[in-house]
């Protein structure tokens, strides 16, 4: 096919620049979203036990993503080629908020976003094992840098060597395997309706232990917290699918470790924590390394272009 002229493009780029744009302010808000998830959810799980946290968290967000989508899908949104996988990718959610609850009661807010955003590094080298791709060197290099600043972060030696360290690797873990079933259930489900089955699968497993986990709340500000997180994690849920359709993955991967920056934020404001110095190298190394592999990513989709 011949280029087209130039004529027939310039019309076009604005265009095209404007939902990128409209992309990367979407998931900046989405990212904002996760970092308000995150820093509620340490203060609520010092009043309320963290089984109750992790269900409110659940219930919230799918009496706002039911809400929000059956106005526009009806029960068509619970149409699905792949229940088993839907189920599977909802109890995979579960314990990936289980083992980030419990890391957060352990972890500043900061230092524990940082950890968690090496997942993406992480998915992209066992993708492309699974897969049977061709991984560079400098991808294996920038997944061991992010991990050399997990190591960092946490100091696994001497005397700070506690169980609590096995929570963020079973998180990064967990993650990375529910990343990659998204990323396989995208080909064939509808992104709303992973959403909606999500949301009320982690609901329902939630429920369970509650009759263990409940206790009278009291406090209004403690319910109010509880519903925050459901906001949070719903808006940010639902704003990443909308980044996603204007952007494409490889462009607005940069933009993720945004919600470091945010998540110190957070950290300061509730907690006045502000990371030491050798956790800023940590920070620094995984947002480097992260940043790094999506511009890799986003430069290897423009040569495949070519």
């Amino acid at each position: 096919m011949s280029e087209p002229s130039m004529s027939l493009r310039l019309p076009h780029a604005p265009a095209i620049n404007a939902r990128a744009l409209a992309g990367i302010g979407l998931l900046i808000a989405a990212v904002a979203c996760f970092a308000v998830l995150d820093t509620t959810t340490k203060r609520v799980t010092a009043e309320v036990p963290l089984l109750m946290a992790i269900w409110a968290r659940y219930f919230f967000q799918a009496l706002i993503t039911t809400a929000w989508v059956l106005p526009r899908q009806g029960l068509a949104v619970l149409q699905t080629r792949k229940l088993g996988m839907q189920l599977t990718r909802g109890v995979l959610l579960i314990v990936v908020t289980g083992l980030a609850f419990a890391s957060l009661q352990v972890m500043p807010v900061g230092e524990f976003t940082a950890v968690v955003m090496t997942t993406p590094l992480l998915v992209t080298l066992l993708a492309a094992r699974l897969l049977g791709e061709h991984v560079s060197v400098l991808r294996i290099v920038l997944v061991a840098g992010g991990f050399v600043g997990t190591a960092i972060i946490v100091r696994p030696s001497g005397d700070s060597m506690n169980w609590w360290l096995l929570l963020p690797l079973g998180l990064v873990i967990a993650n990375a395997a529910f990343q990659l079933l998204t990323s396989k259930m995208t080909r064939t489900e509808a992104t709303m309706t992973t959403q909606f089955y999500t949301s009320w699968v982690g609901t329902a497993v939630a429920s369970i232990p509650l009759i263990w986990a409940w206790v009278p709340i009291t406090d209004l500000h403690i319910w109010l917290g509880l519903l925050l997180m459901g906001v949070a994690g719903a808006a940010g849920h639902l704003l990443m699918i909308m980044a996603f359709e204007r952007s494409p993955a490889a462009t607005l991967m940069p933009y993720m470790y945004l919600q470091i920056g945010f998540a110190m934020l957070g950290g300061w404001l509730l907690f006045d924590h502000i990371p030491d110095h050798v956790s800023l190298i940590g920070i620094g190394l995984i947002a480097a390394c992260g940043t790094a592999g999506g511009l890799l990513t986003l430069f290897e989709a423009r040569l495949r272009k070519q």
